[in-house]
């Protein structure tokens, strides 16, 4: 069905209508469902391309599109990023290792509409100085969440997710941010981790978006291998991800990419 009734704001966000909402929470909810799928198969011993393998087998039992396979001409169902590297990475033979940690994205097209949503795992232990960046990142995401209604601003959202994390001596990367999306993958606004208050565009009622901060332990700065696709910390520290896509509501947001078997944080428990 065409948005025949859509309006773009002055800086190319498209409001969405109310009816739309139901769209991306059935797009949203396909894709956490996968991704609670592939938790318990995250072990030591286990590859990442075994991993998008799942991920693409359970795309396809349910009859729904990869919006990666294909994009720009990757030909994974996943990102699995593990470790050091930021966002991006290549499924493939790499073998997951003791204390690894991991993550995960995944983004499906159902009737139309994209769900978009990452989250974080672990092979085996997870070790302490890990567990905190998680722990860190995912609160960052939620603060981030938290600051979305109408009348606040963008650069709202970017203050609640870059002072809480650097609150905890950890650093948002800035080289990537979260996006519109509704019937196309990408689209205004950028949606940065960073940022000052009251700046930016303001939100309004049926905007549909990403916030999907990268958190690090060491400094932001990131560098993309020679596989155009991987990016990684420069300095080599852990970096943590978590993704959530959500539309603007009358009174706050709606969370599009809930797990429904409520492992969305601690995906190994």
């Amino acid at each position: 069905m065409e948005e025949t009734r859509a309006r773009i704001t002055r800086e190319g966000i498209r409001i969405y209508e109310d009816a739309d909402f139901a769209g991306m929470a059935k797009a949203g909810r396909c894709a956490a469902e996968i991704l609670d799928l592939v938790a318990p198969l995250v072990k030591p011993g286990v590859t990442t391309g075994a991993l998008d393998d799942f991920i693409r087998g359970e795309i396809e039992r349910r009859g729904v599109t990869s919006a990666t396979i294909g994009y720009k001409g990757y030909q994974h169902a996943s990102c699995i990023s593990v470790n050091h590297v930021v966002c991006h990475g290549i499924p493939g033979a790499k073998l997951l290792a003791e204390g690894d940690i991991l993550n995960i994205d995944v983004t499906v097209i159902v009737d139309g509409w994209y769900g978009d949503t990452s989250r974080m795992y672990v092979a085996g232990t997870l070790p302490r100085k890990a567990e905190r960046l998680i722990e860190v990142t995912h609160e960052a995401l939620m603060r981030g969440i938290a600051a979305v209604k109408p009348g606040a601003t963008f650069g709202d959202i970017g203050h609640a997710i870059q002072s809480y994390a650097e609150a905890n001596r950890m650093s948002v990367v800035r080289d990537f941010c979260g996006h519109g999306l509704g019937r196309v993958f990408h689209a205004p606004p950028n949606v940065l981790h960073y940022g000052r208050p009251g700046t930016g565009p303001v939100l309004e009622e049926g905007m549909f978006f990403t916030i999907e901060p990268m958190v690090n332990l060491g400094r932001p700065e990131t560098k993309v291998l020679a596989d155009d696709w991987t990016a990684v910390t420069r300095d080599k520290s852990l970096s943590a991800q978590y993704e959530h896509s959500v539309g603007v509501t009358a009174t706050g947001c709606e969370i599009f990419t809930l797990s429904p078997a409520g492992k969305f944080f601690r995906t190994w428990e």
